[in-house]
């Protein structure tokens, strides 16, 4: 077991500034959460123009939901732990090149099967960047703030869905469907060099290696560690990195966190896949019905700055349970009223303030639970299993207006797995509160 004492390397991690290296770190991986969210949200937006090109009924794209989000699953399943064995950076590259590669083919696609089986690569590479961000933002943020600035960096998803709908509500009349992947393909190529030139590798693993180049020396001494201390003692991986999300008295957590992200992400990924196609099976155009259900994403951009605060001042697992049971209340009132299009607007912005901002508090408070050590696969593996919930809504939405339920009723059942998720926080906030100090490998 660990001592009391934290090794000089990770104290010094732990402890350490915020400043222009961290700051330039958080900001490039929010800028790579907002073309990640662009793309995320790229299949949803397209599919009420697909559904006109193609003659086909929304209810058809349902396979190209459904592959997206299978494929978010298997990036975060299999870059979890490729990244806290070799490293955040190679990752973060990797996912771009997909994601730009496999958003550019897109613009090729002539059936669904086709797009389907494209949008499963993207989605590949849309899971593997999540964790990789996430963990290595992580490792330049210290203790006392690392929840809030995840948080933050978490806020570039809704970003890039909420900027990107506004972009493509005006292109879209203009170049058709093809236009969306092609912006697609462009955003992370964009940020390749910038990832390649700008962004540092993690601490942690630069020490690992050892073999300093002189920028690399010189990084490590900005952040006060020795350039020629040794790999002893450092919070990195060992043995199985998912088997470690279950010993130390994580196994509880683990559970809890994976059920909340599950049962989160079937209310996300239900009410935002379907949530363009719905609106305009209930009348709106295609260029509108994208327009309004981007206003999901910007709620996000609002709730932060009152949900960080307060998961500062209160545990993160009080904040939810209260965002939650609000985003039941919104979700309710479009399913079952059929509102004029001004409340509609201002409902559907709750409802990302309250499903989508949850999501954010959630990362945020993910990162903080993990150590060092399987912070890349506690991530990656939550984001991964809440992607089985990620799967199931898509296909949800589809099931349910095939045996003809009415449009916006569909949205009803995200009320039931919200309340599973308000639930899962409220156990959690009691496992949280009574667990003991979580051991340190770094320690002497």
């Amino acid at each position: 077991m660990a001592g009391p004492n934290l090794s000089a390397t990770e104290a010094a991690l732990e402890g350490q500034r915020i400043g222009p290296l961290q700051l330039r770190v958080a900001a490039i991986c929010l800028l790579a959460q907002t073309f990640d969210g662009y793309d995320l949200s790229s299949i949803s937006m397209a599919a009420p123009a697909l559904s006109q090109a193609w003659h086909l009924p929304g209810a058809a794209f349902a396979s190209s939901f459904v592959m997206s989000s299978v494929g978010i699953m298997a990036g975060a399943l299999i870059s979890g732990p490729i990244g806290d064995r070799t490293g955040r950076k190679p990752v973060l590259l990797a996912s771009l090149i997909l994601l730009m590669v496999s958003s550019l083919a897109c613009v090729w696609a002539a059936s669904v099967p086709a797009l389907a089986a494209l949008r499963f690569f993207t989605g590949f590479g849309i899971g593997t960047l999540m964790p990789a961000t996430v963990s290595l933002s992580s490792d330049y943020l210290p203790d006392r703030l690392r929840a809030s600035v995840i948080m933050v960096v978490f806020t570039g998803a809704p970003l890039g869905g909420f900027l990107g709908g506004q972009l493509v509500a005006q292109l879209l009349p203009i170049y058709g469907w093809k236009v969306i992947f092609v912006i697609g393909g462009i955003l992370p190529m964009l940020l390749i060099p910038v990832v390649l030139f700008w962004l540092p590798e993690s601490p942690r693993f630069l020490v690992k290696r050892g073999r300093l180049t002189p920028r690399a020396a010189a990084l490590l001494q900005r952040l006060k560690i020795d350039p020629t201390a040794t790999g002893d003692g450092l919070d990195v991986a060992s043995g199985n990195p998912v088997a470690g999300l279950f010993r130390d008295g994580l196994a509880p957590i683990t559970v809890l966190v994976w059920t909340l992200y599950f049962a989160n992400l079937i209310s996300m990924y239900l009410i935002g896949y379907w949530m363009p196609t719905v609106l305009h099976m209930s009348g709106l155009t295609p260029a509108d019905s994208v327009f309004a259900a981007s206003l999901r994403d910007a709620g996000p951009l609002l709730s932060i700055f009152i949900l960080a605060p307060l998961s500062q001042r209160f545990m993160p697992q009080s904040v939810l349970a209260f965002s939650l049971g609000a985003g039941i209340v919104a979700i309710g009132v479009v399913g079952l009223l059929d509102l004029p299009y001004l409340p509609l607007l201002v409902t559907i912005f709750v409802i990302g303030c309250c499903t989508t901002g949850s999501m954010t508090v959630i990362n945020g408070m993910t990162a903080a639970l993990y150590p060092a050590r399987v912070r890349n696969t506690g991530m990656g593996w939550a984001l991964g299993i809440g992607r089985l919930g990620g799967i199931g809504g898509p296909w949800l939405g589809g099931l349910l207006l095939g045996l003809g339920w009415p449009p916006r009723q569909i949205f009803l059942f995200a009320c039931v797995t919200a309340l599973v998720a308000a639930v899962s926080v409220i156990l959690l906030r009691l496992q949280v509160r009574r667990r003991p100090p979580l051991p340190v490998l770094g320690r002497a």
